[in-house]
């Protein structure tokens, strides 16, 4: 969106909370003025619990619960649990919750994850038929855990193999895509819940690389490091409509390897990173997954030649998606 077509993401993102939230925003743009907080600083906040796991693999779902509701009250201020889930959406509208299931169950969003944001989703008043866990097929997400479903009363489980890509694409930039109709007909709202993991050609991957499970050609997208793919792809109009908050998944990560499962290289974290901005939110991981391979003796990625610059180009004046200066990036950790 150019500065003629409306204000952009990073404009709204330097205005702190005036008045209600905009639940009727035609633009997540507008719903993101209502909840950024911090003045003019994006805020990135990590939620880590080193207990969070009863055994050595198995996460421990009333930690897991405990764990995102710290990382929700911080990002919002807010001493009540629900009210977060309160502001970001409203009963009636539609949740997706984007996942990422590509790796299988050794490198994917957690399913006690998903079950943490659905439970606090309908105590919020969404009705269990009204929230949907989504990515490309199904056969991806029982792989990864999770079990499908479409039936009446209950929480809807799909791929978009299930019900197809939107036959007219949206463009922009570099990318002419087919939207999944999971995003386009069936949610009013989405929330992202990707994965921290180091990716072979973009550098790294959280926030906005998830999006490429939206789309129907995600492999005609990675030339150039994904490059200005990963950027183009998240200015779609419906993905900005749409995609209102990130719910990062760190409990397991990788940080070389990736996006496949490399149990070598794979690490637990045990953290949830959450923002708005997407553009801070993948700088961070980057920093992250960096100090991650300097531990480990292993070259940066701008060594190995994989810089993620399609952080920088998000953030870019054409872009505008957010920042990726970290003196404009307000990161706490709880």
């Amino acid at each position: 969106m150019s500065r003629k077509q409306g204000t952009s993401r990073r404009d709204f993102l330097k205005v702190g909370v005036a008045g209600a939230v905009a639940f009727g925003a035609t633009d997540v743009l507008a719903f993101a003025n209502g909840l950024q907080q911090g003045g003019s600083k994006s805020k990135v906040v990590i939620a880590k619990d080193a207990m969070l796991r009863s055994s050595a693999s198995a996460i421990d779902s009333t930690r897991m619960s405990a764990l995102l509701d710290r990382a929700m009250q911080t990002w919002f201020g807010s001493k009540d649990a629900l009210a977060p889930w309160r502001q970001l959406v409203r009963p009636g509208q539609v949740v997706g919750l984007k996942v990422n299931t590509i790796a299988g169950r050794g490198l994917s969003t957690n399913t006690a994850l998903v079950q943490a944001i659905t439970e606090r989703l309908q105590n919020a008043g969404i009705k269990p038929y009204d929230i949907v866990v989504w990515d490309t097929t199904g056969r991806e997400l029982e792989r990864a855990g999770f079990h499908l479903s479409s039936g009446a009363g209950k929480i809807r489980c799909m791929g978009t193999d299930a019900v197809g890509y939107e036959d007219m694409p949206e463009a922009y930039g570099s990318v002419r895509c087919r939207l999944s109709r999971i995003l386009t007909r069936i949610c009013d709202v989405v929330i992202n819940v990707p994965l921290l993991k180091d990716h072979s050609e973009a550098g790294v991957t959280l926030s906005m690389k998830n999006m490429y499970g939206v789309i129907h050609n995600p492999y005609e997208c990675h030339n150039g490091g994904c490059n200005p793919a990963v950027a183009d792809v998240n200015m779609l109009p419906t993905i900005r409509k749409k995609v209102r908050f990130t719910i990062g998944d760190a409990t397991t990560a990788c940080y070389h390897g990736g996006p496949g499962y490399s149990p070598e290289y794979a690490w637990r974290p045990d953290s949830l990173i959450v923002g708005i901005d997407p553009v801070a939110l993948d700088f961070t991981a980057w920093k992250i997954i960096e100090r991650k391979r300097a531990e480990k003796g292993l070259k940066t990625l701008e060594a190995e030649g994989r810089p993620p610059r399609y952080i920088a180009t998000a953030a870019d004046a054409r872009h505008q998606l957010g920042t990726n200066d970290p003196k404009r990036i307000s990161l706490i950790e709880v």
